[in-house]
């Protein structure tokens, strides 16, 4: 009839639940022939004052209540009666009280009548009301049984015998371990003991499988009342049992949705979200549980058949989380993120077409999705013993993302109702967490395919240095951040080494990369040196924040970068940077000796600090010497401070004799976790010079034969250089060059010629007036020779110098000419 469950239970029921009723027994008569210690401590009179004297004497009813035969005959009609009464005690004060009557059965068809009564004011202070007391209070129905001194029962109630299904013919004279071999009947005699011998209430705790519901197992608690004689000796025990099933269920389902609340959906990982649900719904709900996911889901793309649709395709799963009290009975270690086909036809596939939930109370033969193509999986199921079997889809957003199958196998109570209630009330929740990881994971692939396109896919520092680099994007609980690096070809075979981070994670920041990226682009096209760059940049970034500000409908984001530009000559082996907030550079010289430059570390981009001037420095680099530029992921982590990982980084650079490609790895691999909390950026470069063969340079007198001098310097150099087919252009090149800087300078004037990925002719003056190419009229004399100038060159500019300006152009070369 009983048994001791295997799970424990939520929160036992203490003895403060119970309210402490008054206890009395009555005979037809209305006599008392048994009383309670709580009794007399809740209207004053002693078992000797009551036992053996007329209830209605002892205790008078109110004025309006009806005579005591006509209550008597009012509860033998009724089988009993409850109510709210006024009581008085015996020094005289009234005490509102509910009161209940039950009959009790006897050997020979005898009849006795209990009569519990309890002081409604003790209810409304001290400790909270309890599940088992509100019960008693809202007439549920309670089962009674009396037992003498030796636990033998004489009296039971109709409830107590629906209570456990025994006839109560079979209760009278008899012992509990008599009546119920497999009961709990020694731990209810041993409290019936202590009530026997100390007097005071006690609760106990049992399980039974009332009649009415064979299936189930119901829970009451049951309180133990001692009943004395007028002399105050023990004359028996009195029970009085509670089904408190459905409270405690309520309590142990809201004590399992807590958990889940904490338990599923920790993280953003999809297949860890899977198997949190697995892992709580066993033991709590289930023996066996398996959570598989849409194939496509996993890898953040949604479901493309909605629930009531088909696709024609058989439904293909990936299982996300599996577990079992006995891991060994499937051999379900050996199975997760395996790929599962579903029979269309099956229950699961049923499940994924309709996004309805099934339940089979009673399995005789398992019929899962393996079944019917794996007679030896289906043979291991049908050994663990499943009998009871839950499948669940796991929908969102008019989707089926996936299936969640729960099994019984050494539990022996079925699946119900409520149990499937409970398990699409955990799916549910885990359902969202999956769908807001899914979501999460849609956004983090577009912010990583949007940031992967505008970074650089290839970098190359041409004939001035050697580059590598490597990113390594956030992890999932925190999202792509908006780190940038860029590699900048410029005139005169100098490069620009850009490294930056936008402040944020996510789309916004990745898109915002993007703009910066450009913007850095477009200012170093501008030749600008790093100093002036950065406060162009810093403008783009406050204008970029105050646009976005002003959008309607649009809660302005803090918007913020940090960035290092730095340019090399190759030409001057001469490095010139400056820094907005970004941690510095790490130089490592040709013996490996690794050093972070002191340099003024600037504003942030955005913050409007722009009358804080950011400022240049020049470093002369050995060839061969190694930079690396980074974002403060690489060196920052939660557990780690900067400096630790500055040390880090060096101590991973000073490998000198690692290519750049095997020593971005290294260090990358130095990482505290392969899943920081912020996005990496490493940028290696390592120097090369130009040798002087590959340079040539005239100093010209500011006078208008200087053009002539400088044709025939600059024929001759390419002529030794082998390049005799540029000639005539490169000499109308560098007279129209030479020509605008007599005409509108007064300085000495520089022609230098450099061959390397590309030949690149340069001219600077002293005027620090920029050339702007004009239209030149049909009939007009001037505007001809920038226009002449870009028609004859791949491309050229100009730029400041200190001490005035550069005109440089450049012209291809061929593939066998090219320095390298």
């Amino acid at each position: 009839m009983t048994k001791t469950d295997r799970t424990p239970l939520a929160e036992p029921v203490s003895p403060q639940e119970v309210p402490d009723a008054a206890i009395a027994m009555l005979d037809t008569e209305g006599t008392v022939v048994g009383w309670t210690h709580a009794a007399e401590q809740l209207v004053g009179y002693s078992a000797a004052e009551v036992v053996g004297r007329s209830a209605a004497h002892v205790l008078p009813p109110a004025e309006d209540a009806p005579s005591a035969s006509a209550f008597a005959e009012q509860c033998r009609a009724q089988d009993g009666w409850s109510g709210t009464v006024m009581v008085r005690h015996r020094d005289g004060h009234a005490i509102k009280m509910t009161l209940r009557i039950s009959l009790l059965w006897g050997q020979d068809a005898g009849t006795r009548w209990l009569v519990s009564v309890t002081d409604i004011g003790t209810l409304s202070s001290g400790v909270p009301n309890g599940a088992v007391r509100e019960s008693l209070l809202a007439r549920a129905p309670i089962g009674i049984a009396v037992y003498d001194p030796q636990l033998r029962c004489t009296w039971v109630s109709d409830v107590m015998e629906r209570h456990v299904g025994v006839p109560r013919d079979r209760w009278f004279g008899r012992r509990l371990k008599d009546l119920f071999p497999g009961f709990e009947a020694e731990a209810l005699e041993s409290v019936m003991r202590q009530v026997l011998e100390s007097g005071p209430t006690k609760v106990h705790e049992y399980r039974a499988w009332p009649p009415a519901d064979r299936g189930r197992a119901h829970l009451f608690s049951a309180s133990f009342f001692c009943l004395q004689d007028a002399d105050g000796k023990a004359l028996g025990v009195c029970s009085m049992s509670v089904d408190v099933t459905g409270n405690r269920r309520a309590r142990e389902r809201l004590a399992i949705l807590s958990e889940a609340s904490t338990r599923v959906g920790s993280t953003l990982d999809l297949m860890r979200t899977g198997q949190e649900l697995a892992d709580l719904a066993v033991p709590l709900l289930a023996d066996i549980a398996v959570v598989d996911l849409m194939e496509s889901v996993p890898f953040g793309l949604e479901p493309s058949t909605r629930i009531g649709t088909t696709s024609g395709r058989r439904p293909v799963l990936r299982r996300a989380g599996v577990a079992s009290i006995d891991l060994g009975v499937l051999g379900l270690t050996a199975v997760r993120e395996e790929v599962i086909h579903v029979p269309p036809t099956s229950s699961f596939g049923a499940a994924l077409r309709t996004g309805r939930s099934h339940l089979e109370p009673v399995l005789d033969t398992y019929a899962g999705p393996w079944v019917d193509h794996d007679p030896t999986r289906a043979q291991k199921v049908r050994d663990s013993g499943i009998h009871s079997l839950m499948v669940v889809p796991i929908r969102a957003r008019r989707c089926v993302l996936g299936l969640a199958v729960f099994g019984r196998s050494d539990e022996p109570t079925p699946f119900q109702e409520d149990d499937l209630l409970l398990a699409e009330e955990l799916v549910t929740r885990a359902a969202l967490s999956l769908d807001n990881a899914l979501q999460y994971a849609r956004q983090r692939s577009v912010a990583l395919t949007l940031q992967r396109d505008l970074l650089p896919h290839h970098v190359g520092g041409g004939a001035a240095l050697d580059v590598a680099s490597r990113y390594v994007p956030a992890d999932t609980d925190h999202g792509v951040g908006g780190d940038w690096f860029d590699v900048i070809k410029l005139s005169g075979a100098r490069v620009a080494l850009v490294v930056g981070d936008v402040v944020g994670h996510g789309i916004n920041a990745a898109a915002t990369m993007g703009r910066l990226r450009t913007a850095v682009r477009t200012l170093a096209d501008m030749e600008l040196p790093p100093h002036e760059l950065l406060t162009h940049l810093d403008d783009t970034v406050r204008r970029l924040s105050e646009e976005d500000a002003d959008a309607p409908d649009h809660l302005p984001a803090a918007v913020g970068a940090t960035c290092l530009y730095a340019i090399y000559d190759p030409v001057s082996r001469r490095c010139t940077m400056a820094r907005a907030g970004h941690p510095p550079p790490a130089i490592i010289d040709p013996q490996g000796l690794v050093a972070f430059p002191d340099m003024p570390a600037g504003a942030p981009l955005g913050l409007g600090l722009g009358l804080v001037p950011f400022e240049s420095v020049e470093l002369e680099l050995p060839e061969g010497t190694l930079l690396a530029l980074y974002t403060d992921g690489l060196v920052e982590s939660r557990d780690d401070d900067i400096d630790m990982g500055l040390d880090r980084l060096g101590a991973a650079l000073a490998e000198t004799g690692s290519s750049l490609e095997d020593l971005c790895s290294q260090v990358i691999e130095t990482l505290p976790t392969q899943s920081p909390a912020d996005d990496v950026t490493l940028l290696l470069a390592r120097t090369r010079g130009l040798e002087p063969a590959q340079v040539a340079s005239w100093d010209l007198p500011n006078e208008p034969a200087a053009v002539r001098t400088a044709r025939q310097a600059a024929a001759r150099q390419l002529n030794e250089w082998g390049l005799e087919h540029l000639v005539a252009t490169v000499q109308l090149i560098v007279s129209e060059l030479v020509t605008n800087a007599i005409s509108y300078g007064d300085g000495p004037i520089c022609l230098r010629l450099i061959q390397h990925q590309v030949l690149t002719c340069e001219v600077s003056d002293s005027n620090t007036s920029h050339p702007h190419p004009r239209q030149p009229h049909i009939i007009g004399e001037n505007g001809r020779g920038l226009f002449l100038v870009a028609q004859l060159s791949r491309r050229w500019g100009s730029r400041s110098a200190p001490a005035g300006k550069v005109v440089w152009a450049e012209q291809d070369l061929p593939s066998k000419a090219v320095a390298m």
